[in-house]
């Protein structure tokens, strides 16, 4: 085994889907609060069709879409490139950015879905006996809904970890520095190389069965 061409692989994956994992869990944890307290409102369902789309959508058109989003033509990529003197696109972020928006549809399901199983007259007894908005969700909502967000966390994190297309599109496969386990699988079995893809396989697939089993197991219990 050569430990110098298939470690690099999984450390950059590792790094892209713990750093996108904890974006995913927040941003999931914030609007899913927000969309689960607001379901009366008129545009909630057009909202969050727009928020579940990469989930449906095929990973290189969430690419292609972020390329045009933040490439060097667009007022964000201009805007950033002035700032930073680098593009954001073919870079170790870019990974980063492709994994969250691929992500967060996953998580996001499962974290409203525990919000809106904590039964509102618990919340709102808590509200009846002074307690404020934050307190209300940090003592009353996360600890019923504890077991969806956690497994929220867990499917965002390997649903980062396996992201392809949207990553080849955006941060492309630049070896030790945007070249994730999927990319380095698909460049090695295109060489023939597959002591390595298999070797990157069974590493995705441990972190992967480890992952769905500790999920399921907080849904069971």
């Amino acid at each position: 085994m050569d430990w110098s061409a298939f470690l690099p692989p999984v450390i950059v994956s590792v790094k892209v889907a713990v750093v996108a994992s904890i974006i995913v869990f927040l941003l999931a944890t914030v609007v899913a609060r927000m969309m689960a307290s607001c379901k009366q409102w008129r545009g909630t369902s057009v909202i969050e069709t727009v928020l579940l789309l990469p989930l449906v959508l095929p990973p290189t058109v969430v690419g292609f879409i972020l390329l045009i989003l933040l490439g060097r033509k667009s007022w964000i990529g201009t805007a950033f490139e002035s700032l930073f003197q680098q593009t954001i696109v073919f870079t170790w972020g870019a990974a980063v950015v492709a994994a969250v928006v691929v992500a967060f549809p996953l998580a996001y399901r499962t974290i409203k879905a525990g919000f809106e199983a904590v039964d509102p007259e618990v919340e709102q007894a808590a509200r009846a006996q002074g307690a404020n908005e934050w307190q209300v969700f940090r003592h009353i909502t996360m600890p019923l809904a504890y077991r969806p967000l956690i497994s929220g966390y867990i499917l965002g994190f390997a649903r980062g970890l396996g992201e392809f297309g949207a990553t080849l599109m955006l941060a492309g496969n630049i070896p030790e520095q945007t070249q994730t386990l999927p990319t380095a699988i698909y460049t090695a079995s295109e060489v023939g190389n597959m002591t390595l893809s298999w070797s990157w396989v069974a590493v995705i697939i441990l972190f992967s069965f480890i992952m769905l089993m500790l999920s399921n197991r907080l849904v069971k219990d």
